[in-house]
C-alpha cells in the first residue's frame, strides 16, 4: 500500500469548516476527490464541509480548488475562499490584497477589522417567484447563481422549518435539475438583516454557514424585500456575515462577502492512496 503524509490545516469561516492543503508548488499528485471524501468524513477522517487546495497560478497568488465533502466540485465557496486567503497569509503571503483564481474567475480579498472581505462574482440567472410543490409543502422559490446555484425561499419561523427534509427534497426537485441546487430558508429579522439556514448540495446536510448562500439570500432580500447594502446575515452557527452590493433597481453588482475566519489547528494526515482512507494523523 502507498501511504503519503500530507500537512493540512483545519479552518472555520463563520462556522463553515474546511480542510486546507498548500499545494502551490504542485508536488502533491493524488486524487483530490477521493482525498476530500476521506478527510472530510466526520467519523473516520478529520471532518469538514469541504476541502480547499491551494494550487499554482500564473495570474494570481494561487488557484483555489474546492471539493465538497462528497468529492464533487459544485461551484464557488465564499467562506472557503475567505479561509483560503487566511491560510495563504499563514503560509507566507505577506501583502494585504490577495488574489486567487477559482472556476475561471479572479477573486480579490482584503483584510478588515471584521475579518476578510472577498469581492465576488455578480449574480446571474435570477428567477423570481417559482412556486414549487413538494411533499414538505409549497415553497415560493427564487433562484440565483452566485458562483454556485441557490434557491432562496422566505419563511415565517426559521426555527421550526425542517431544513434537512425540505432542503433535501428541494435540492433535487425536477424544477432545479439536472445540476441540483443549494437551498436557503430565509427570515427577514430587520430592514437590512436576515437570518438563514442552508442545505448545501455536496455536503447533503445543513451547514452552520454558507457564503454564496448568504450572498444569494441578501440579493433576493434586496430585490423582493427592499433590503439595502450592506445586508447583515445571521448564520446558523451564530456568526455574522455582511454582504455588500450596488443595486440600481435593475441590476445588482459589486458583490462583497465579509466575515470572520480562523485556523482551528494544523496537523499531518496519513493518507493511503490505494484504499483512499485516512490512516491517522499527528498534531503539530
Amino acid at each position: 500500500m502507498s501511504k503519503i503524509e500530507i500537512p493540512f490545516a483545519k479552518l472555520s469561516g463563520a462556522g463553515n469548516d474546511f480542510v486546507a492543503i498548500d499545494n502551490t508548488r504542485g508536488r502533491l499528485q493524488i486524487s483530490w476527490p477521493a482525498f476530500a471524501r476521506a478527510v472530510c468524513e466526520r467519523h473516520y477522517g478529520v471532518g469538514a464541509d469541504g476541502l480547499l487546495v491551494l494550487a499554482p497560478s500564473t495570474r494570481a497568488d494561487f488557484t483555489m480548488l474546492y471539493f465538497n465533502a462528497d468529492g464533487s466540485t459544485g461551484g464557488m465557496c465564499g467562506n472557503g475562499g475567505r479561509c483560503c486567503v487566511l491560510f495563504a497569509r499563514e503560509n507566507g503571503i505577506e501583502h494585504d490584497d490577495i488574489t486567487f483564481e477559482a472556476f475561471g474567475f479572479l477573486y480579490r480579498a482584503t483584510f478588515t477589522g471584521d475579518g476578510i472581505r472577498l469581492a465576488m462574482k455578480d449574480p446571474e440567472r435570477i428567477r423570481r417567484g417559482v412556486l414549487v410543490r413538494a411533499i414538505a409543502g409549497r415553497f415560493l422559490c427564487h433562484t440565483v447563481d452566485t458562483g454556485a446555484p441557490h434557491v432562496v425561499t422566505f419563511v415565517d419561523d426559521i426555527e421550526e422549518i425542517d431544513v434537512v427534509s425540505a432542503g433535501r427534497e428541494l435540492r433535487a426537485h425536477p424544477e432545479f435539475m439536472p445540476e441540483g441546487t443549494n437551498v436557503n430558508f430565509v427570515k427577514v429579522v430587520g430592514k437590512d438583516t436576515i437570518a438563514i439556514r442552508t442545505y448545501e448540495r455536496g455536503v447533503e446536510a445543513e451547514t452552520l454557514a454558507c457564503g454564496t448562500g448568504s450572498i444569494a439570500s441578501a440579493v433576493i432580500a434586496a430585490i423582493e424585500k427592499g433590503a439595502s447594502s450592506p445586508v447583515t446575515v445571521q448564520s446558523r452557527g451564530g456568526e455574522i456575515l455582511r454582504v455588500g452590493f450596488a443595486f440600481d433597481g435593475q441590476r445588482i453588482s459589486s458583490i462583497s462577502l465579509e466575515g470572520h475566519a480562523s485556523i482551528v489547528f494544523s496537523s499531518n494526515v496519513l493518507f493511503d492512496t490505494t484504499s483512499n482512507k485516512i490512516e491517522g494523523y499527528t498534531r503539530v
